[in-house]
């Protein structure tokens, strides 16, 4: 595995996808590559804290 360059979905700003990254995806079992940045999926995290759901 190499590192990768996505786009954030939201910011539309490029953000790579460490080897790391993509290692811990496998394990976990999850499918799909992260579709936001960071940065963005720290915000939509908080944003969905204050409104009371739990992920």
């Amino acid at each position: 595995m190499a590192d990768k360059t996505l786009v954030c979905k939201d910011c539309s700003k490029e953000f790579v996808f460490t080897e790391g990254e993509q290692a811990f995806y496998k394990e976990k079992g999850f499918e799909n590559e992260p579709q936001r940045c960071p940065d963005c999926r720290r915000a939509r995290k908080q944003q969905n804290n204050n409104r009371g759901f739990r992920r």
